[in-house]
């Protein structure tokens, strides 16, 4: 880890698109002014681990409601089962 001291006013620039410049001290707060582009996400830390923890949560999945998948795919598709023509959509046949 890179520590780094710095006064009100001087900053610190990363990867030449970044810049932290510190913009207030008052007691134990440091309040920072960030220069980022667009594309670089910028988070407090806090907040960092909750988007974490929700995407960990959203890969995980949930469990999956047959009875509801089955209904929503009959009812775009026809019948499922045995004797469905499994599960095409059923086709006018043919006139010669």
């Amino acid at each position: 880890m890179l520590i780094l001291a710095r006064k009100t006013g001087e900053a610190i620039t990363i990867a030449n698109n970044i810049t932290i410049k510190v913009l207030d001290i008052k007691g134990g707060m440091v309040k920072l002014g960030i220069e980022a582009p667009t594309d670089v996400s910028v988070h407090r830390e806090e907040i960092y681990q909750r988007i974490l923890e929700q995407n960990r949560l959203a890969a995980m999945g949930g469990p999956i409601d047959m009875t509801a998948l089955t209904s929503a795919l009959q009812s775009t598709m026809g019948p499922l089962g045995p004797g469905s023509n499994s599960g095409q959509p059923e086709t006018e046949p043919k006139k010669e």
